[in-house]
């Protein structure tokens, strides 16, 4: 995996803490749910980086 996938992951996963946070805070279930999902896109960026991986070796 690349350093900028992997900054693009962990990115990705901390901006959905965030919101995820901030919306159950504020009771904002829209925000909470982009969370949610931000945070589901960066663990499935690591699981295709990871995946390329094994097929490079």
């Amino acid at each position: 995996m690349s350093a900028e996938d992997k900054m693009k992951a962990a990115a990705d996963k901390v901006t959905g803490q965030v919101k995820e946070t901030v919306g159950k805070t504020t009771d904002n279930d829209k925000l909470v749910a982009e969370g949610k999902a931000d945070q589901a896109k960066g663990v499935i960026r690591d699981k295709v980086e990871d995946v390329k991986e094994m097929f490079k070796k």
